[in-house]
């Protein structure tokens, strides 16, 4: 099986939100290693966020917020390795629907430039 998600954002969206409800944000959408990584920068923000959504899509669900069947934000986390390759990890119900669908293998690619940022993830079995 093969799937797949993509995600385009505008980073003052994220900025925005950044901006109005600080620490709360954070804390709502990411993990302590993402906050730690992008050190509150808009748009490497923006880049994971859209890594969340894309990562969501390839499962095959939204977002909790949108859908009762869909994954919450802090279940998908987008990091990167030593070299600045960015990987993704499952837990929870995020995790449980990639191996019911029986996919094993994530590949994630990150870009942002002026005021937006994208994600595109391929997951196989």
């Amino acid at each position: 099986m093969l799937a797949t998600g993509v995600d385009l954002i505008e980073v003052s969206r994220i900025a925005r939100t950044l901006e109005r409800f600080g620490p709360r944000f954070l804390k709502r959408v990411f993990t302590s290693a993402e906050v730690a990584y992008s050190r509150e920068r808009p748009a490497e923000l923006a880049a994971r966020f859209a890594g969340k959504e894309a990562t969501a899509k390839a499962l095959g669900v939204g977002m909790r917020m949108l859908s009762p069947l869909g994954v919450g934000w802090r279940e998908i986390e987008v990091l990167n390795e030593r070299s600045g390759k960015p990987y993704v990890i499952l837990h929870e119900h995020a995790e449980e629907l990639a191996q019911r669908q029986g996919l094993t293998e994530w590949a994630i690619s990150l870009s942002h430039d002026g005021d937006f940022a994208i994600a595109f993830v391929v997951a196989m079995s």
